[in-house]
């Protein structure tokens, strides 16, 4: 298995102090995606990522977990207009949840 180069990456801007913006995304088939992001040459990149699918399922990816055979962290910068914004509380609960 080859070893998958953004875990450094990812792990860096993870253990960074840089703020924290936290998203949501859903879709019409019941899935819903949350994003912990940090800021990182002026996009937004995803340090942690919960996908919670129709079967209610949450399924987490950070740098010690970044795919697995149902999904991946997200490796391109997060379009942010094409999320809303939540409290780090929202995303908190989720990632728990799914733990």
């Amino acid at each position: 298995m080859v070893p998958d180069l953004r875990q450094p990456l990812v792990r860096q801007l993870a253990e960074s102090e840089a703020p924290r913006h936290y998203w949501h995304m859903a879709d019409e088939d019941g899935r819903a995606w949350l994003f912990e992001s940090v800021e990182g040459d002026g996009e937004h990149w995803a340090t942690r990522q919960v996908e919670v699918g129709p079967d209610r399922v949450a399924r987490r990816y950070w740098w010690r977990h970044l795919q697995d055979e149902r999904g991946f962290l997200t490796d391109q910068p997060l379009e942010i207009w094409e999320l809303t914004e939540i409290p780090e509380t929202a995303f908190e609960a989720v990632w728990e949840a799914g733990g």
